[in-house]
């Protein structure tokens, strides 16, 4: 029976202290979804007894069927604590009712940028640890991005029965176990350095903010709930017990004394505090319980006050252990402790958050409105993800109030990402049909939602591609766009079999592209449906939406394809020159490659062409030795006005150059979306306009004549450069026994990939092998990898960085191969153009 109503949810919206906009993030497989349903059961919405098999936020039949998630769920609930609980928490609450509006996000790295669309939205984070596999790949990713969307995380280690019964760990193990793993959370919060502004986020178990428990049995505690218990026992003010329970605190129960030692002066052996007094008690039940002492496990339940019902006495074994330990410590009043005392409400977190949501000035009247979290304020409303609706082809607009109150009805200026203050374009004006709260699978319809909350909006879809920002003031300017961990780099071109289903194809590509944050979906030159995905299960996930939901025809598509990137490997040896078609002016360039870490700058965000020109032209004089003049004559940054690939006017006293500027722009714009060897895009590469030449009457030097002259010269001087390619690199982690780790080395190295680190797991026979693999040969490889091992091996990979590829493009060998393949794919002819087709001798 659900605890509570619609009424007091939309009761508490108000109260912006008693809300927590949280979510669950982790590697895939460490137990979120089934942690969630112990809170969901807590909340009454499913029954307590299938709380960690329910998986009740997993929505879809597939999620359920695979036993992952696969888009992030929202559920909207009502808590209230006690009142010792309320003493701990600092910010001033109004009553003892809490709203939490939890997401629970997928955890395989194909979905990443659910978890991106799910933190721009929360305040703080439940990171799940599995015990035994520890802080994996995908764990380290999601904290970074959470870190960056500057949220606070919480830690649960989970799976500790798994620890208990299958590795059956001593006491003193499990504990040394559990701080490798906080050691390991806490190494990956301090290389991002957010102290200054939101407080150390660094975790500490004895501080509350680290819990331990199962998720599939539904028990957990924290070290403020055993604090608690043994405060009266030892007449000791419980904060002062919590930290007496976590480190080197030793117990001795012969002289009742606590030691910092583990043996007495006399010899004696006392025992640790946390294994004493936290662990002690757990163990002895599970002992009892699955060696079928059920006598002595009764009497310990009833030590510990665990009222149990004539039923639950008949269960034995694992039945009867979960229903001790559910009643013992339910998992949900940990998590909700921790959740309520330790994450911040909106009124807290928006004001350090503002600087990293916001795109305008910090003084405006919106962003005054953010950081105080106003509900009369303009309304600030930023749409994260579109989730569809059982109404074909509609999608409900998911996002979070940052200021004001979005009410049914009201008319919104609908601003999407291209748009500019001031600006008409990607701009409507339109009403908000309806508000709702998603309640996982259900939603409920609710009049108004008031700024702190996250909300369903009902009637915008149509306006909004993947996300956007709604507001009430016209001088707005848009939140920030969110910035994904990964690509979409693996590309299928999709076909009907049955011609006259092309239309519904095409409008299920729309759809798709809207439901998914960075699925990309759009025509090639050749006139293919092009997917693009972050990964083969992405892509695969994609296209049965695609078939079942979206289009409902059925489709063909081709093996998959990996974009690649075109780039110069050295200085042009010479200057290009190039005529305009009237012969009347003349385009001189030189290409060069550009540092890495200069592009991986300027593709992160970090150096923009949106920067004050001085102090960008400082950072790339002092950090990577560029001319001053050079670096302040930036003319573009390229493609999509934000890439990786510059042009630099690098002239001396030019006539009529500022005239002829834009045109040269939208020449290398042109060039830097389709490259000369592959038609694919640039990537880190450098154009400095050395001369020009023009004509004096300006009629001879308009568009038509300057930009396929600029486009040529630019091409001949990639040619000149030692042109090649890019190949996207995926950063594998496999996980396997000792014994299966020449079957993960033989596949490895068969798909040129290359082992960076591989490491012992201590105190297991586990290792976990890093590796660089190229998204090309990645395709099967986790079928092969299971093969090869006998189904010991798990991998994980995550698109990590482009790889420059050994050769050229123009001479004979692998690049060139890869180049003629995709020449021949997209319709072009096999070979490329020679040099002088765009290179007209000086």
């Amino acid at each position: 029976m659900v605890k509570f109503t619609v009424d007091q949810i939309r009761g508490l919206m108000d109260k912006t202290a008693n809300i927590r906009n949280m979510s669950v993030i982790a590697h895939v497989d460490h137990g979120k979804s089934t942690l969630t349903d112990s809170l969901v059961a807590k909340a009454g919405i499913i029954a307590s007894a299938t709380a960690g098999e329910a998986r009740f936020t997993d929505t879809r039949a597939d999620e359920q069927e695979r036993g992952i998630t696969i888009k992030s769920t929202a559920i909207s609930m009502y808590f209230e604590l006690d009142e010792d609980q309320m003493e701990d928490i600092k910010d001033k609450s109004a009553g003892n009712g809490f709203l939490i509006n939890l997401i629970d996000s997928p955890g395989h790295v194909d979905f990443s940028s659910e978890v991106t669309a799910a933190l721009r939205v929360t305040d703080g984070a439940l990171v799940v640890v599995d015990t035994i596999s520890g802080v994996s790949v995908q764990t380290e990713t999601v904290l970074r991005q959470a870190l960056t969307e500057m949220i606070k995380p919480v830690v649960m280690i989970n799976k500790v029965d798994r620890a208990m019964l299958e590795r059956q760990l001593p006491k003193e193990d499990l504990y040394q176990n559990f701080c490798r793993v906080v050691e390991d959370v806490n190494v990956n919060i301090s290389t991002f350095q957010a102290e200054k502004i939101m407080g150390d986020l660094q975790v500490y178990p004895d501080a509350g903010t680290v819990a331990f428990g199962s998720g599939l049995h539904a028990w957990g505690f924290t070290l403020r709930q055993f604090a608690v218990r043994y405060a009266k026992k030892f007449n000791i003010d419980r904060n002062k017990m919590m930290k007496k329970l976590w480190g080197d605190n030793f117990f001795n129960t012969k002289t009742k004394k606590w030691s910092t030692k583990s043996t007495d002066p006399s010899g004696q052996f006392n025992d640790r505090a946390f294994n004493m007094f936290a662990l002690d008690p757990i163990y002895r039940i599970f002992d009892a319980t699955m060696n079928e002492r059920k006598d002595e496990a009764f009497a310990l339940a009833d030590k510990l006050d665990i009222k149990i019902t004539s039923e639950e006495r008949d269960l034995t074994g694992k039945p009867l252990l979960k229903v001790l330990m559910r009643k013992f410590l339910p998992a949900a009043e940990a998590l909700m402790e921790m959740i309520c005392i330790h994450l911040p409400s909106p009124a807290v977190a928006q004001k350090y958050r503002v600087d990293g949501l916001y795109e305008g000035p910090m003084d405006d009247v919106c962003a005054k409105a953010i950081r105080d979290c106003d509900p009369n304020g303009p309304l600030m409303l930023y749409v994260s993800k579109m989730v569809p609706t059982s109404d074909k082809g509609r999608f409900y607009a998911f996002g979070r109030v940052f200021s004001g109150t979005a009410a049914s009805g009201m008319k919104v200026r609908i601003q999407g990402p291209n748009y500019k203050p001031g600006g008409k374009s990607d701009l409507y004006l339109k009403n908000i049909q309806r508000t709702i709260l998603m309640m996982g699978r259900s939603i409920e319809s609710i009049e108004d939602c008031p700024a702190g909350n996250i909300v369903g909006l009902v009637g915008v879809d149509q306006y909004l591609q993947k996300s956007g920002t709604l507001t009430t003031e016209e001088t707005a300017h848009n939140m920030k766009v969110m910035k994904f961990s990964v690509s979409p780099v693996v590309r299928v071109a999709v076909e009907v079999k049955n011609q006259q289903d092309l239309p519904k194809l095409i409008e299920g590509l729309k759809r798709l592209n809207k439901s998914d944050p960075c699925v990309l979906t759009y025509t090639s030159d050749t006139g293919e449906h092009i997917v693009a995905g972050a990964g083969e299960l992405h892509l695969e996930i994609c296209l049965k939406d695609l078939e079942d939901d979206h289009a409902q025809v059925p489709i063909r598509k081709s093996d998959p394809v990996v974009e690649y990137r075109e780039t110069v490997s050295q200085e042009s040896y010479d200057v290009a020159l190039s005529k305009s078609p009237n012969k009347h002016n003349r385009i001189y360039m030189r290409a060069q490659p550009l540092d890495a870490e200069l592009t991986a700058e300027m593709e992160e965000g970090t150096i923009t062409p949106r920067d004050d020109v001085k102090e960008r032209a400082r950072i790339l004089s002092e950090k990577y030795g560029w001319d001053v003049n050079d670096a302040r004559k930036i003319w573009a940054f390229e493609p999509e006005n934000n890439g990786s690939n510059l042009l630099v006017d690098a002239t001396k006293a030019v006539q009529y150059l500022n005239e002829i500027k834009d045109h040269c722009v939208n020449g290398f714009r042109w060039a830097a979306r389709n490259g000369p060897s592959a038609d694919e895009q640039m990537r880190g590469c450098r154009f400095n306009i050395t001369d020009v030449s023009l004509h004096a009457d300006s009629i001879h030097r308009g568009a038509g004549q300057i930009m396929p002259a600029c486009r040529s010269a630019i091409y001949a001087s990639i040619l000149m450069a030692r042109p090649t390619l890019q190949e996207p690199v995926y950063l594998v982690e496999v996980q396997c026994p000792e014994a299966a780790m020449g079957g993960v080395y033989s596949v490895l190295n068969r798909r040129r990939g290359e082992v960076i680190e591989e490491e012992q797991r201590p105190g297991t026979t586990q290792m976990t092998i890093k590796a660089y693999l190229p998204v090309n040969e990645s395709f099967g490889f986790v079928s092969v990898l299971r093969s090869e091992t006998g189904g010991q091996a798990f991998p994980q990979s995550v698109f990590d960085h482009w790889d420059t590829m050994p050769g050229t493009t123009i001479e004979p060998g692998r690049v060139a191969d890869i180049v003629r393949e995709i020449r021949i794919r997209k319709g072009l002819k096999p070979e490329m153009e020679p040099l002088d087709h765009y290179y007209d001798k000086l």
